[in-house]
């Protein structure tokens, strides 16, 4: 009969981190977006175009690499309403442009933030398997 025993392998150790929680996350998501819409404001590069997209989309990735990848789509969403309601239609306005636009844009930043909280999710050690062999 053989049996086998894992055991931790290698000497490098990623140690592990805390994560924000679905619900934090979503709190912080908020200021955050807020704070990116009036520095666009400031900067005059708030109106809907690649630049402002890819600021709210580098902003989910930043907060998903602090949050579990749960919270990808509360993050996702969030950003899109921000983007949404100050970008693309003034005035804190959030309108519905049809499923493919703001599907795509929705699932962008969604995506953003679930790419940069993935490697978190991976196993931190790679198990060493010593196999056994029993007598008898």
């Amino acid at each position: 009969m053989r049996l086998y025993r894992v055991r931790p392998g290698g000497r490098w150790f990623r140690p592990q981190r805390r994560r924000l929680a679905v619900s934090a996350a979503g709190a912080l998501a908020v200021p955050a977006g807020a704070l990116l819409a009036a520095g666009l404001a400031l900067a005059g590069e708030l109106r809907a175009g690649p630049w402002a997209l890819g600021a709210f989309a580098v902003l989910c990735a930043l907060l998903g690499a602090a949050a579990r990848p749960g919270a990808a789509p509360v993050i996702g969403g969030m950003e899109w309403l921000f983007y949404n309601g100050f970008a693309v239609h003034r005035y804190a306005t959030v309108l519905w442009a049809g499923a493919a636009v703001e599907g795509g844009r929705l699932a962008l930043l969604a995506g953003a933030a679930l790419l940069a909280a993935l490697p978190a999710a991976w196993p931190r050690r790679r198990p060493r398997v010593e196999w056994i062999r029993l007598s008898g």
